[in-house]
This record gives C-alpha cells, sequence and structure tokens, in this order.
C-alpha cells in the first residue's frame, strides 16, 4: 500500500520566496523608471555629429539660418549659443561671409561673459578689466590665454559650428583648449 501512495512534494516556491520574489521585482521596477528620467535630465545632451560639430542657434534653442546673420552688414558680430551652449561671437566679414573663425565669449581668466565693444573694437571683460582684440588675442590681463576658438562653416543655409583641432592663427602653437 504504502507503494501505491504518491509522495507528497512541497510547493517548488515556497510562498515566502515567492512573496520576497514579487516585492524585489516591484521595487526593482519603481526604482529604475524613478532613476532613469533622473539620469537623462542630469545627462547633458548630445548634439551635432560625430566629429562634434552642430548648428549655431539662438537664445531659444532654435537653429539661426545663415542669412539672416548675412544680411548684416559688414563687421557685425553676432552672438549666438554654440558648441555645448557656449556663446560664441560669429563675425560677417568684409565680402559678406561668415569669419571661418567663431570666438568663444568666455574670458580665460575666471569664466566671464563680456561684450564687443565696437567702440573701442575690443572684446572687455568687466569683471576684472581683461581686454581682448578683435581675433580674440589678450591686449591687457589678468586673462593669461587667448580666446577659445570654434570653426565656422555654412552648409544647407545653417551655420555650423566644430572645435578648433589646428593649430591657433594667433599664436601659432597648439590651442590651450585641445
Amino acid at each position: 500500500m504504502d507503494s501505491a501512495l504518491v509522495p507528497f512534494e512541497g510547493p517548488s516556491l515556497p510562498r515566502r520566496r515567492l512573496l520576497n520574489f514579487l516585492a524585489g521585482s516591484t521595487l526593482a521596477v519603481v526604482t529604475g523608471s524613478t532613476l532613469y528620467p533622473l539620469a537623462r535630465y542630469l545627462t547633458p545632451p548630445q548634439e551635432g555629429s560625430a566629429d562634434g560639430a552642430g548648428v549655431a542657434k539662438d537664445k531659444l534653442g532654435h537653429p539661426i539660418p545663415a542669412a539672416q546673420l548675412l544680411a548684416e552688414p559688414p563687421g557685425t558680430r553676432a552672438l549666438v549659443a554654440g558648441l555645448a551652449g557656449e556663446p560664441t561671437y560669429l563675425t560677417v566679414t568684409e565680402t559678406g561671409s561668415l569669419d571661418p573663425m567663431g570666438i568663444v565669449d568666455n574670458c580665460t581668466h575666471l569664466g566671464c561673459t563680456f561684450p564687443w565693444n565696437p567702440n573701442t573694437q575690443e572684446f572687455q571683460c568687466p569683471c576684472h578689466g581683461s581686454r581682448y582684440a578683435a581675433d580674440g588675442s589678450v591686449l591687457r590681463g589678468p586673462a593669461p590665454l587667448p580666446l577659445k576658438l570654434t570653426r565656422v562653416e555654412v552648409r544647407d543655409g545653417l551655420i555650423w559650428l566644430s572645435p578648433w583641432l589646428d593649430l591657433d592663427p594667433r599664436t601659432g602653437k597648439q590651442p590651450w583648449w585641445v
């Protein structure tokens, strides 16, 4: 008779282990769905192409058509949001094109932003008195280095900026920002 009885086997997954699994899974889903948006918010957006190029934008983040700047008179300097949102000056040349060299508007002393003074034809940092020539080279300190440059190109009606990786034309040396 004993051989006819089917041996009792307990459930393959005890109730307590099942509840622990469900609680852990729920906690993992809730934590993941909370942390993912937070991580996306804290991670800077990747803009532009694989070579680091990006489109110049206005203060609202809209791409600036090249025709808009090229309609300005020669010598006009426009401040745009450049690579990684850095404020960058673009210049309309005497030939009516954009200067292939953009100048990043961050003082190399303490990172202040500053205006272009058309009367003296200089960039003047109001915080500590640094002055830069029209090409971004230092005229007067305390700024120790020339301003960072970006490459400017017009493609498909938009202004594209890319990192300046060649020799600095002002010093003839490798740029300090590379």
